[in-house]
């Protein structure tokens, strides 16, 4: 069963990552809520297509190709939100994804830049795109993506692990400095998520063996993220900032 938040009606979202995978299911899943939805990432086609998706299921949406790590296109794609759809009230910076294994004595000092940049430079380009128009209007709700990774030691590569630490940061010292001018944010730290990425990779006899070492014996939907988000961005979430939300069934415990 899905909640409803009447409060996210008419709110402008946007949302990075938004191309498949957790952020276009997060993208729908506002949309479905009367929120007015842009989807941001590279891949125009896919992009195309959550946007045609959300439109012919009644909501309203729009798509902005860009770098993620680019300054100068993040800027872009919040004037052309704010021209569409008017003044930004959610943010959700879901780029990211780079955690193949590599062991750290192999990860070279390009890979270890460029993870660092794809999952957390981003994040911080993206916020600093859109902060100063929530802090000016003195309202707003920010949500960062870190992962299973950054909360323990795991498989994923060492510059992933990092990265997805520094967000968690990220997000604690933003709710903090901006939590006084009316803003707020929290971020989603994901265990393993049945994404069309993680089943092409992932063969069906992995998948159960992953399933088995969470308590709740399964693997997570991108919907059960995608739930959250929309929790943590509606005023149901008014007196929570500053949190990270482990969406891991049980793995990740604090």
């Amino acid at each position: 069963m899905t909640a409803t938040y009447p409060d996210l009606a008419g709110r402008v979202v946007v949302i990075t990552g938004g191309s498949r995978g957790i952020g276009a299911r997060t993208a729908r899943a506002f949309a479905a809520q009367g929120s007015k939805v842009c989807v941001v990432g590279r891949d125009e086609g896919a992009l195309a297509s959550v946007v045609a998706g959300i439109t012919e299921a009644g909501g309203t949406a729009i798509d902005a190709a860009a770098d993620v790590t680019d300054a100068t296109a993040l800027e872009a794609v919040r004037d052309r939100v704010e021209s569409r759809l008017g003044p930004v009230d959610v943010l959700a910076a879901f780029a990211g994804g780079q955690g193949m294994p590599v062991a750290s004595q192999d990860l070279t000092e390009e890979r270890w830049r460029e993870v660092l940049d794809s999952d957390l430079t981003s994040a911080f380009l993206t916020v600093k795109a859109f902060l100063p128009g929530m802090l000016e209007r003195g309202r707003g709700t920010i949500l960062t993506m870190s992962s299973a990774a950054g909360r323990q030691p795991s498989q994923a590569n060492l510059a992933y692990g990092v990265a997805n630490a520094g967000l968690v940061m990220l997000t604690r010292h933003l709710a903090a400095e901006a939590g006084p001018r009316g803003v707020r944010v929290n971020c989603i730290a994901p265990s393993t998520i049945a994404t069309e990425k993680v089943e092409a990779r992932m063969p069906a006899e992995v998948r159960e063996k992953v399933a088995a070492m969470h308590p709740l014996g399964r693997i997570g939907t991108t919907d059960d993220v995608a739930q959250t988000a929309l929790f943590l961005a509606s005023d149901a979430a008014s007196w929570l900032t500053g949190l990270t939300i482990d969406v891991s069934g049980g793995r990740i415990t604090g």
